[in-house]
């Protein structure tokens, strides 16, 4: 019986995005250790403000300077703080609001373990020495001792800065074991051998690949193999014009669906061999083979004649 193949697989991105008058002013408050809400038309102050009333969705944009100081509201202890977490020592997510506001906000708390945090007690923000305009501004919060600034109301704050924060840049990432079950698995062992194995549907015949496990039409489990292609037809593509971070392929190019000879479904590769707008509908294709592993690099003409489109139109 195959092994399930499983590896660990990480999704990382840059999120870029701009900034609406009322987030400008809170991020580049945080820069300059003031913190900003906003008030709604039945006069609550919201913390971190939004644009737009959660419950009437009305605009908002008076600000307001709240305190330094506030509330636990609820907790959560983290024994074991993860890559880029607000501390790299065991810490407590808390919900805090904040002296003046009528919500609480998120954000971490140094404490010296859970059994010296509690819903009700007092905190108060540790500002980061170095400060940018971004919510990690705040470094977290600690335990208030008494020593700081009395509770405050809110007070009216005009939002304007020098310099404000126009945009951020987030970065996103994900790191996950993944494994693709018994089926897929049986499919990237065949291509280590440069075949292409799909699996049948015993109920409506259907070839599909990469297989699923099962029909995503009948919903019965599938473990009939079936070697397809490895040649196929383009059904559909498109010109990609933006070049991918880590991806050393020159722009512009094509990715397409391709129907593999004897399959059901479509699957998708990059084209080559050929000038990007020479690339159409009803092409045949065949896999090149990647020299360092055992998958298709791209696909390339065969010279056939173009498919008719009677042929692949149900997978189009």
């Amino acid at each position: 019986m195959t092994e399930v193949l499983s590896a660990p697989l990480v999704v990382e991105f840059p999120f870029t995005r701009s900034l609406g008058p009322v987030q400008s002013a809170f991020l580049t408050g945080l820069r300059e250790r003031t913190v900003l809400g906003v008030r709604t038309g039945d006069d609550r102050v919201l913390v971190p403000p939004v644009e737009y009333d959660p419950v009437t969705s009305a605009e908002l944009r008076e600000l307001v300077e709240v305190g330094a100081t506030g509330t636990v509201t609820t907790w959560a202890w983290n024994p074991d703080p993860g890559r880029n977490q607000p501390l790299s020592t065991p810490f407590a997510w808390v919900l805090v609001r904040l002296d003046g506001a009528d919500t609480a906000m998120l954000h971490a708390l140094d404490a010296a373990g859970p059994d010296a945090v509690s819903t009700g007690m007092r905190v108060r923000i540790r500002w980061a020495a170095e400060r940018v305009g971004a919510i990690t501004d705040i470094a977290c919060f600690e335990p208030d001792d008494g020593t700081g600034p009395p509770d405050r109301a809110a007070t009216a704050h005009t939002g304007e800065f020098t310099d404000p924060v126009a945009g951020i840049v987030a970065p996103a990432r994900l790191d996950y074991v993944y494994s693709p079950g018994r089926a897929q698995t049986r499919y990237l062992a065949a291509l280590a051998d440069r075949k292409m194995i799909g699996e049948r549907c015993p109920s409506c015949r259907k070839v599909y690949i990469p297989p699923r496990g099962a029909c995503p039409t009948c919903g019965v489990a599938t473990e009939e193999q079936v070697e397809v292609g490895p040649g196929g037809t383009i059904t559909t593509f498109c010109i990609v014009n933006i070049k991918a971070r880590g991806l050393d392929i020159e722009v512009p190019y094509v990715y397409a669906h391709i129907a593999l000879d004897g399959a059901d479904l479509a699957l998708h590769g990059r084209i080559g061999g050929l000038p990007y707008d020479q690339v159409r509908m009803g092409m045949r294709v065949e896999p090149v083979w990647s020299d360092d592993g055992g998958f298709p690099d791209h696909y390339r003409p065969t010279g056939e004649p173009d498919a008719d489109y009677d042929t692949y139109k149900e997978m189009v």
